[in-house]
């Protein structure tokens, strides 16, 4: 069997090593390559090279977009988009089964999108009218996020819609939706898809174990070394903490 070839598209070269040397330790056996970050020259590259297997490719580039360049290629391969944050790539991503990665890349989700495209490659390369879908979902800019999720319960399902949810929390590999009423339901996405998937202005990442909705918050108090604790309702068994350089961030999404 060929080795898997990926290629990196990314024009902030700090970025493009990282990544690089996260896909290294994940998958030594892979063929990677750090492609040119601009749309010109990533063409010319596909212009006289083999498509890799897999593009992971960041969305804003140094001269237009990623989807300008898949406009112009048509590469015959899978994609993973790398973003900071863009509410319309959210949405199409969700809608058409195409991963996201959030930066900075986290090597924990990145083993979760490696593992995804890995169990899905057959179906993802690639149906003749994909890239026509993915391109045109790609380019809707309307917001939309996660309204509800399917919870399994003894002898049947049973719906949990997003408002309901005070946090989450993650314990041992196990993610847990804590309602306003108390209620604790287990949830299948981990906290990294669930950040993905919810809505940034009511959801906020306090932590690596905790997700906190804006309405779930009572106070919040200083504590060591800069970071701050956050009492919650309902009240969560362990001490919320938010590190000192999250602080910022916190109170500027609490004050928007």
């Amino acid at each position: 069997m060929n080795k898997l070839r990926a290629a990196i598209v990314e024009d902030e070269i700090p970025a493009a090593r990282l990544l690089r040397t996260l896909l290294a330790r994940l998958r030594p056996a892979w063929e990677i390559e750090v492609l040119p970050g601009s749309v010109e020259e990533a063409v010319q590259w596909f212009a006289v090279n083999p498509h890799p297997d897999l593009l992971f490719l960041d969305i804003q580039l140094a001269d237009g977009t990623s989807f300008d360049l898949l406009s112009q290629v048509r590469p015959s391969s899978a994609e993973i988009f790398t973003t900071a944050y863009d509410e319309y790539a959210v949405r199409a991503f969700s809608v058409n089964s195409i991963d996201y990665i959030l930066k900075p890349v986290d090597e924990e989700r990145l083993a979760e999108s490696i593992e995804r495209y890995e169990t899905l490659r057959e179906r993802i390369l690639r149906p003749d009218d994909y890239l026509e879908t993915l391109l045109d979902a790609l380019q809707r800019r309307e917001k939309r996020f996660r309204t509800r999720f399917l919870i399994a319960g003894v002898d049947r399902f049973l719906t949990l819609p997003v408002e309901e949810v005070a946090y989450f929390y993650s314990e041992n590999k196990v993610t847990t939706a804590v309602t306003f009423a108390g209620r604790n339901h287990v949830v299948d996405l981990p906290l990294s898809r669930l950040e993905e998937q919810l809505d940034p202005d009511r959801f906020f990442r306090a932590n690596r174990q905790v997700l906190l909705s804006v309405g779930a918050i009572e106070r919040i108090e200083p504590y060591f070394n800069g970071k701050v604790s956050v009492a919650v309702r309902p009240p969560h068994k362990e001490k919320i903490t938010v590190s000192e350089e999250r602080v910022p961030l916190f109170k500027s999404w609490l004050n928007y």
